[in-house]
């Protein structure tokens, strides 16, 4: 996989705090995607969550209904 993360916060997450997630998509030399990468953005260096591509296609789809 690709060790080069760029970590994005949500176009809905505002200027006044640091109470956001951060999301990255990790992928192969290929740029075939294989992991979605989820963090705190107060503590970059804590813990991550990882997610398929797959299940995390269904989880934006069933929080933006």
């Amino acid at each position: 996989m690709s060790s080069a993360l760029q970590w994005f916060k949500s176009t809905y997450s505002g200027s006044e705090g640091g109470e956001c997630l951060e999301v990255a998509f990790a992928s192969d030399d290929f740029g075939t995607a294989r992991a979605v990468l989820v963090r705190d953005s107060k503590n970059p260096t804590g813990p991550v969550f990882t997610a398929s591509p797959e299940a995390w296609a269904a989880f934006t789809d069933y929080a933006t209904r």
